[in-house]
């Protein structure tokens, strides 16, 4: 049961009702996460500007969504583990492999494996991470933008996970299973 409630775009009224509406236009659907998030407009307009400022950024929208599910896996967030994985499969056309791999901070490729274990290293030392680590994904060939853009897109889905986890958001994307972790 959801412990905060998703409203609906139809009765939205003032800001709340514009950014629905530029979400309906740009997606063609108001997701309960941000139906969510739009019981208070400065919450779904910070998310909104965040992530929209990242999409322009070095990251690629690929790196950016294996990311998310990096981060959605380490923080249990089960919404948006199964948001990510479909927007990684159907509107970026990405492996479900590349994608189910992601959840554990794994990659084929080099580089993003580097950014996915750099993810995961923020996220288990709580942003305190060493000199190694950084110079790790330096030496992986990251720039100084990309490892900027790793941390925030961390912490974009950190607010998202964290608000997801905290309301219960009922899931409005095709489920994914949990992980079988390995014993």
């Amino acid at each position: 049961m959801t412990r905060l409630i998703a409203l609906n775009p139809e009765e939205a009224t003032g800001k709340t009702k514009d950014l629905f509406n530029a979400v309906q236009a740009k997606l063609g659907v108001v997701p309960n996460m941000m139906r969510t998030m739009g019981n208070s407009p400065a919450v779904l307009e910070g998310y909104l500007n965040f992530s929209g400022a990242l999409s322009h950024g070095k990251l690629n929208a690929k790196t950016g969504e294996l990311l998310a599910l990096t981060v959605s896996e380490s923080n249990s967030c089960d919404y948006c583990v199964a948001a990510h994985t479909f927007i990684g499969g159907k509107l970026l056309k990405t492996d479900p492999q590349v994608l189910h791999d992601a959840r554990t901070g794994d990659s084929s490729d080099a580089k993003t494996a580097a950014i996915l274990q750099f993810a995961k290293t923020l996220i288990s030392k709580n942003g305190l991470v060493s000199n190694e680590d950084v110079n790790a994904v330096k030496n992986a060939g990251l720039s100084e933008a990309e490892i900027a853009e790793t941390v925030a897109h961390v912490a974009l889905n950190v607010l998202t996970n964290y608000f997801n986890n905290t309301a219960n958001t009922e899931i409005d994307f095709p489920a994914v299973p949990a992980l079988e972790l390995q014993k």
